[in-house]
């Protein structure tokens, strides 16, 4: 069965944006999170201009390549400009999870608004066999309330941005984590988890 990952680009002090990230702005002033993609000369297999350390391309491509769907939390849809009515992932269908409507899903993206579990299931059908992959604080942890989360791989930048919006939320009680692998290199370390349940 395919499992259920997070992985993001987080600053030392845990943000996934700098502060007043919105539609028009990105990321606000977070931009620095994703030096990385660009500051070496190993090429992805998966996204398209994109030049990393070698460590940060195995471990990016590896992860990239297990992925069939996206799903993204509402916030992360409207930072993104809406992914240009297609996906943050060149090959993975995008599966919005809003609590209201979203006026511009395009033909390759899916609405829906019934809750994570339905998420999940929506892009499961759409991954074809492959990963599903979670894109955003909030929906990252509906999944880790829901116990859906199968692995969560930090990519942290060594930076304090403090300030602007925190990948974790509230959870109602304590997630355990199991360290898999531990990867530095240059401009981010790749923290590898698998979530106990």
């Amino acid at each position: 069965m395919s499992k259920v990952i997070s992985a993001h680009a987080v600053s030392a002090d845990g943000y996934i944006t700098g502060r007043d990230p919105g539609t028009g702005r990105g990321l606000g002033n977070g931009t620095m999170l994703f030096d990385w993609y660009f500051n070496g000369d190993t090429p992805s297999q998966v996204f398209d201009g994109f030049k990393m350390s070698e460590p940060s391309a195995r471990i990016f491509d590896a992860l990239a390549g297990r992925v069939g769907a996206v799903v993204a939390g509402r916030n992360t849809y409207e930072d993104s400009d809406h992914f240009g009515g297609g996906s943050p992932h060149p090959k993975a269908r995008l599966v919005v999870l809003s609590h209201r409507t979203a006026p511009q899903i395009a033909e390759r993206q899916t609405l829906v608004t019934t809750g994570i579990e339905d998420a999940i299931a929506a892009a499961r059908e759409a991954a074809d066999g492959k990963d599903i992959g979670l894109m955003g604080g909030g929906v990252t942890t509906e999944a880790l309330k829901a116990g859906l989360v199968d692995e969560l791989i930090l990519h942290q930048v060594p930076i304090l941005l403090g300030g602007g919006r925190p990948f974790f939320q509230e959870l109602p009680e304590h997630v355990r984590l199991r360290l898999v692998e531990a990867v530095p290199a240059p401009g981010a370390t790749h923290l590898h988890y698998e979530v106990e349940h």
